[in-house]
């Protein structure tokens, strides 16, 4: 028996409870309001774009399964997918010339580009935002000027050495000098001297994956 058209909310609920969580638990998961989450579910907020990619992500679901599409909204679109090289480690040049790549990681097409890459993270530096073992989308940006990228995650390279960080450019007595800081709360701002060998190697664009 074919079921009944769900509208976003209904079928967004569904999903949470076949997973057997609660709204809690997927809002953190999500990284969202548990309120936001509650008004989602009895369709009383829309979610945006990225709102969907990161419940898509909690539920271990295509976006498209999320959503539905065709008029009773109850049947998912196929995934048109593209795949990159996925590294255990920041690599430290080009992605495509480097010999670290053992596997391929697929995206979902509008993400795919030759100068991207993706990354599992080992850093615990960066909680609460990212996990050990999430998987992220980097563009491939050797050598930007920090003051390019203020604010943002990227991956870096500290006396050759990987990091992933929030990139920031300061003035101190007179010289410019790049401040590293994590998201953990526990992970020290990193003082950067103009003497000292650094480049960022990408920037992080976007969570592609999450086990939960």
């Amino acid at each position: 028996m074919r079921r009944a058209a769900e509208s976003f909310g209904q079928r967004l609920k569904r999903l949470r409870k076949e997973r057997r969580l609660t709204q809690i638990e997927l809002a953190d998961a999500a990284h969202i309001n548990q309120g936001f989450l509650s008004a989602l579910e009895r369709d009383k907020r829309a979610a945006r774009q990225g709102t969907l990619h990161a419940l898509a992500i909690a539920l271990d679901v295509p976006e498209a399964v999320l959503i539905g599409a065709g008029n009773e909204h109850d049947a998912p679109q196929p995934l048109d997918s593209r795949e990159l090289p996925l590294y255990g480690s920041i690599p430290a040049g080009k992605p495509a010339d480097s010999q670290e790549q053992l596997e391929m990681f697929p995206v979902l097409r509008h993400l795919w580009a030759a100068d991207r890459y993706c990354l599992r993270l080992s850093f615990d530096s960066m909680e609460p935002t990212l996990k050990p073992d999430d998987i992220v989308l980097v563009h491939y940006r050797p050598d930007v000027d920090p003051a390019l990228v203020p604010g943002k995650i990227c991956a870096c390279l500290v006396d050759g050495q990987p990091t992933l960080k929030r990139v920031s450019v300061e003035m101190q007595n007179g010289d410019r000098v790049i401040i590293l800081r994590g998201d953990n709360p526990t992970s020290p701002p990193m003082i950067v001297p103009p003497d000292q060998p650094f480049s960022i190697q990408g920037v992080v664009v976007k969570l592609v994956s999450r086990d939960l």
